[in-house]
């Protein structure tokens, strides 16, 4: 399915604010089926606009977590420390 500029902004809205590629389908007026396939093409502008609305509030929880942790929260120091061995891993 060829998207709006319009739509595109949507699509990495939606997936900012974590709604189910069902959810975004349904207001996009497509099907679940159709929006996953297009998402799953990988540099698809579908996929691009999902995956930077996801990554981009992943930014931001992650950026609250580290403030957390900075602090002393003992779970935001977990989770920190988990994301570092992530980021780690993926090098």
């Amino acid at each position: 399915m060829t998207y709006t500029d319009k739509e595109l902004q949507q699509i990495e809205v939606m997936a900012g604010l974590y709604l189910t590629i069902t959810d975004i389908a349904l207001i996009l007026g497509t099907t679940p089926e159709e929006l996953r396939r297009d998402i799953g093409i990988v540099g698809s502008p579908a996929h691009n606009a999902y995956q930077k609305g996801k990554v981009s509030r992943k930014v931001e929880l992650r950026k609250q977590e580290i403030q957390l942790a900075q602090v002393g929260s003992p779970l935001a120091l977990e989770n920190a420390r988990l994301a570092l061995i992530e980021m780690e891993d993926d090098e």
